[in-house]
């Protein structure tokens, strides 16, 4: 079997382990940030069951094939990225997923998902110029937008030419992962002005189709933190792992450290972190190329 195709398969069957098992450490981990013992590993992957023998309560037909849509892309923007695809159609493949997650939202008639839609919406305004800029800052160091090229590009990890860049993503990473302070949309804390946003007219199957789909997203994410240290040395995967943990440790911390910021203070402080610290190192490479 082709490299590329056997990778794809394995993120299909085991993207939902390892974001079950993610959500399960984070659960975990929370718990003793807060002094208790927290929930099993497992029980992620209970609750998801749980949700996919509860009947649906269809709000309408529309909504369903929106979230069934930001399942497919989301799968499909994993399987192409870790296939070693092109980057910039991963990047656009993810978009499109949140576009329907954000439709799905809309087509509900209920304020609490148009009022998270709308903020769902702002949040992709405030990440999306850093997406892009991770996008073209692999290319310039690699000359390449080719997942597989920008592994086999050097023995040297590409953070060590992008860590303006590296620092920005882990920022935007916050709200992908949504996480306090920038849960805007939707929090997995039903404590929240308006419910739980984007997902407050959604139930049983369909709410597990959400989640299953959040799993692949997350494991996705990852992969491209991965990707900052990734090489052509073996030993390369073992530190990108620890790194892709270490970061998603801190987004831990962050959900339990602040508060939530209203979507003035998200867009702003993004956007100035994409400006400082990613398209400064994007002047610095072309510079140094």
């Amino acid at each position: 079997m082709n490299t590329s195709i056997l990778f794809a398969v394995l993120y299909l069957i085991l993207g939902p382990v390892v974001g079950g098992l993610l959500a399960g450490f984070d659960r975990k981990v929370t718990a003793r940030m807060q002094g208790r013992r927290g929930p099993s590993m497992l029980q992620p992957f209970y609750d998801l069951f749980k949700l996919f023998n509860k009947q649906a309560t269809i709000v309408n037909n529309v909504q369903d094939f929106l979230v069934w849509g930001f399942l497919v892309f989301i799968v499909f923007t994993g399987c192409l990225f870790f296939a070693g695809g092109d980057m910039l159609l991963v990047f656009f493949a993810l978009t499109l997923a949140g576009i329907f997650f954000m439709m799905s939202a809309c087509s509900a008639n209920s304020p609490y998902s148009f009022i998270g839609a709308q903020r769902e919406l702002m949040q992709m305004m405030a990440y999306e110029p850093m997406v892009l800029i991770v996008g073209i800052g692999f290319y310039m160091v690699t000359g390449s937008f080719a997942v597989k090229d920008i592994i086999a590009a050097s023995h040297i990890p590409a953070i060590v030419y992008m860590p303006g860049i590296f620092v920005g993503f882990l920022w935007i990473l916050v709200i992908k992962f949504r996480k306090s302070p920038f849960d805007l949309s939707t929090t997995h804390h039903a404590h929240q002005e308006m419910v739980k946003g984007l997902t407050t007219d959604l139930s049983g199957n369909i709410l597990a189709l959400v989640e299953l789909s959040h799993w692949y997203e997350n494991v996705f994410l990852l992969g491209i933190v991965g990707l900052f240290i990734m090489t052509t040395d073996w030993w390369s995967a073992i530190i990108a792992v620890v790194v892709c943990i270490i970061s998603y440790v801190f987004d831990i911390l962050a959900d339990n450290t602040f508060p939530r910021v209203k979507w003035d203070y998200m867009l702003k402080s993004t956007w100035a972190i994409t400006l400082i610290a990613g398209v400064i190192n994007l002047l610095v490479l072309s510079l140094i190329q």
